[in-house]
């Protein structure tokens, strides 16, 4: 008797859209698992933007740059290492005031081209110091003037006051040295640059500031200039004191 030869039936619609639909998963979830290894890759390779990695002061500035710093302000012992780590030079001094005006955290940075003189700041506003000259004030003195930067002058950092002199309000950042005021900038090729004198304008001394002012922001919690207010039309306020998301104006 003649075998007969068996036919192969078409597996059924529904079965095969279902593998097509895991099928299509699996795909996806490869693609998802190469795309995680690549951007873990990218940011193990750019520790300025990987929130995990030592904040190392002299990278560029990144995605997890503001809350490294940020986190740096209630941790002396932590910001030191970083001043350490970064090759920073700076002097960590002895307490100092008492009440609302103590200083447990007082330090100095040296070979920073602060003029008149280099005033004791807490640790976190000298990292915030560094990182702006480095990655903001040098380089658009380059930029706009094809100079470097011979001194960056202030108005002072520690004052024993209430904010706006009000008897009633709170207590300033710079009672504690968590502040200090920029007055301008004296460039190596003899250019000086004051916030009082050339903030108006359009000219390159007027983008110098505004530039300067944008990047202060990156790196300082607070940032005033003379947008805010007239008390600061012959400065730049910064502070690292308040959350992160202080005001930049």
């Amino acid at each position: 008797m003649p075998r007969r030869r068996k036919t192969l039936r078409a597996m059924p619609i529904s079965r095969r859209i279902g593998r097509f639909r895991w099928d299509l998963r699996a795909l996806g979830l490869l693609a998802l698992f190469a795309l995680v290894v690549a951007g873990w890759s990218w940011v193990r390779a750019h520790p300025e933007h990987n929130p995990w990695a030592p904040l190392d002061l002299r990278h560029p500035i990144g995605m997890a740059t503001a809350g490294k710093l940020a986190a740096l302000r209630d941790d002396p012992g932590e910001c030191r290492a970083v001043l350490d780590r970064s090759e920073v030079g700076y002097a960590a001094l002895d307490p100092a005031g008492e009440g609302e005006c103590a200083r447990p955290d007082r330090a100095t940075l040296e070979d920073y081209p602060l003029a008149p003189d280099t005033p004791p700041v807490t640790c976190a506003v000298a990292a915030g110091l560094e990182v702006w000259r480095a990655n903001s004030v040098e380089p658009a003195a380059r930029a706009l003037f094809g100079s470097d930067v011979a001194r960056i002058e202030h108005l002072g950092a520690f004052s024993c006051r209430r904010m706006y002199g009000d008897a009633d309000a709170p207590w300033s950042e710079h009672a504690t040295g968590n502040a200090i005021d920029i007055a301008g900038f004296v460039l190596e090729d003899g250019t000086r640059i004051s916030v009082l004198g050339d903030w108006a304008g359009e000219d390159a001394k007027a983008r110098f500031l505004r530039a300067v002012r944008e990047g202060a922001c990156d790196v300082f919690a607070t940032v005033l200039s003379p947008d805010y207010n007239a008390a600061h039309a012959d400065h730049f306020h910064l502070d690292q004191g308040g959350s992160w998301t202080g005001a930049c104006q």
